[in-house]
Formats: structure tokens, sequence, C-alpha cells
């Protein structure tokens, strides 16, 4: 069996760079918002690693079988497991993250109700040579040739429903190419594009590729926060936004907070506890996900929605941010019922099919 290394990661640049300043020139691919992920498949079992070092190969049985009948020799690829739901079809993140259950009849349940796909972005072993020294140019045509050879190779003409789990992204090296997918695919759920020296070898841990994500801001309402684990000051805020009907709703946290601005926020929000009958803060309950340890105290301190404040996201699922959001700065000329989704860019529906095929 292969082993399986830390992947290679990206750092952030703001917008989409110039190929003709990178040594070797620039391939750019779409951004997928999925979990990351290295199969490896020695002909006999297959393996599926994250980028944490966490094992998913139970999690994902579909695609196990997908890769031990249609991969035509072993290999060792980097990609993305992803999961599309709706028409037009769109990444749902709430829809991937349900798939990490520790019941195996759950498992096999969702594996049928929400497949996922695999999309192989990179080919670090084919048949016992290790590729990861050679530059990219030259791992993407092995990548090219190894899924033109897929058996049976699907027919153009099939239907989504029909064609096999395993993906190849496309990619292209023309940059006014890339800014047009960074546009239109974010309709299909994607955030944003990556870029790849083309004569850059694969290097584990290490940010040697370029991400462009998107960014916008929002004004927010700061609605509790939550202790840092430390036991001192504030490790996030929960924020919120009001419905077309009044309602407030949360949609999300802020964090990554230096030690002295924790601190500071304890301070800062005091004024704005909510207090029972005994001046005790009163506490929320928070959410819970699959992800979130057992044991783990999610109840929050709660405020006021009292104060406004920016922060920066880049896209929504539903009625949340994606991502945690980064806090911008205060708002105090905000009116906070002047909070609400109506605020938020909307962006126009892209189907997933065309990005995959």
């Amino acid at each position: 069996m292969y082993e399986i290394p830390t992947p290679m990661l990206a750092k952030a640049v703001p917008a989409i760079p110039d190929p003709a300043k990178t040594p070797g020139g620039l391939s750019f691919e779409p951004k997928w918002d999925g979990f990351r992920a290295l199969i490896a498949w020695d002909g006999a079992e297959v393996v599926i690693g994250s980028r944490g070092a966490k094992p998913l190969t139970r999690y994902f049985p579909e695609l196990v079988d997908a890769v031990a009948a249609l991969l035509p020799e072993p290999c060792l690829l980097d990609g993305e497991i992803v999961v599309a739901q709706g028409d037009p079809a769109r990444l749902s993140w709430e829809a991937l993250s349900q798939r990490i259950h520790p019941a195996e009849s759950r498992v096999r349940l969702l594996s049928r109700a929400t497949p996922a796909e695999f999309v192989a972005f990179d080919l670090l072993a084919r048949s016992g040579r290790d590729l990861q020294a050679e530059p990219f140019s030259v791992r993407r045509s092995e990548l090219e040739q190894l899924f033109d050879s897929l058996r049976p190779r699907p027919a153009a003409s099939a239907s989504r429903a029909a064609r096999p789990p395993l993906h190849l992204t496309r990619t292209t090296t023309d940059p006014d190419l890339a800014a047009r997918w960074f546009a239109a695919f974010e309709g299909a759920g994607l955030d944003g594009i990556v870029a790849k020296p083309l004569a850059q070898p694969y290097a584990p841990g290490a940010r040697v590729m370029l991400k462009i994500k998107h960014a916008r801001t929002a004004d927010v309402i700061a609605l509790g926060y939550r202790v840092h684990k430390s036991g001192s000051g504030v490790g996030s805020l929960l924020v919120g936004l009001y419905d077309g009907d009044g309602v407030i709703h949360q949609v999300g946290g802020v964090s990554a907070f230096s030690d002295a601005r924790r601190r500071d926020l304890v301070d800062e929000l005091a004024p704005l506890v909510e207090t029972d009958a005994s001046g005790a803060a009163v506490r929320g309950d928070g959410e819970r996900s699959r992800f979130t340890p057992s044991g783990k105290d999610t109840t929050f301190v709660r405020l006021r929605p009292e104060r406004v404040l920016e922060v920066r996201y880049d896209q929504l699922e539903g009625a949340r941010f994606r991502h945690t959001v980064q806090f911008e700065r205060w708002r105090p000329d905000r009116d906070p019922l002047s909070c609400t989704f109506a605020q938020l860019e909307q962006v126009g529906a892209y189907d997933l099919a065309d990005v995959l095929d």
C-alpha cells in the first residue's frame, strides 16, 4: 500500500496571479469545497486519508467500490470528496458533513441517499512509480492518461446518475478563463480558484499553491460569546441576522482573536450580557454537529442584540455562513434592526454538472 503523505497546501492571495511572473507558468483549476482526501489503491485495498490524517475509508464505501472497480492500475490520488444536491446540482457542505457517522448502518444508508463523488486534481504515484518529485505539468499529464483509461470509460452522453463518481478536475493556463470560472462556478457551490506552478514538484505540507477565494463583508449582530477553551476571554462570537419577518437567526461565528483581544472583549461586551433575577449571566444552548467532541460544552453567554459588527465571509449555505467569518470592525453607526439577510449578495445558480463534466 502507498504511504499517504501530508497534502500540499495553498496560501491565499487577493487576485488571480499573472502566470508570466511564475517561472514555468501556472495552471488554474476550480477550488472545490469538500473534504480534502488522498486515495491510495494498491490493486487489492483502497485507503482514503484526510488532510488531518483522519481515516475516511469507512465513511465512503461507494467511493471505495468505485476506485477498485474503475481505476486501471495502482495509484495514489490527491483530490476532494464532495456531495451534490438540488436541481440544478450544487455542492452541499451540510450533506457532506452528515456522511461522518459512527453507525455502520447509517453510513451505508447515506452512501445511497447522498452519494459522494471524488474530484482528482493530482497524481502522486502510479504503478509503483513515485511521481512527487516530478513537476506538476508531468503529474497532470499522467493523471489525464490515467483517467482516459478508466474502466469502463463512461460515455459522454450518459446521464449524471449513470456516470461513475470519479472525476478529473478541469484546468487551464488562461487567467482570463480562470477569472470567468471564478465568477460562474460559485453558483455551483465552489469557493474560488487554485493556481499551481507547473514546474513545482509535490511539496507535502508546504503552501506552494495559491488560492483565490470569494470575499465579501456583511454587518451582523453579536448574539453571544463562548468562553475560550483556556477558560479566559472570548473564544468566539456568535452572530445573527434578521429575516423579513423580524425574527433573528444565528448565522455563524467569529473567532481567531489574540490572547489580549480575547480578554479585552470580555470587558467590552460586559454591558450587553443578559442577566437573570440574581444577576447571573444567562447562557444559551449552542448548536452541535457530528464533529463536536462528546462532552464539549457548547453553551454560550447571551448578549442583548444591540451591537453590530462587520465581518468578512466567503459564501452562504442555506441561512448560515459556510465557514467561520472574520472580524473586521465594530459598527456603532448601524441599527441592529437593519442587519438583515437582504444585504447579502445573491449568487446566480450554476449546475455542478457543467463543472464536473
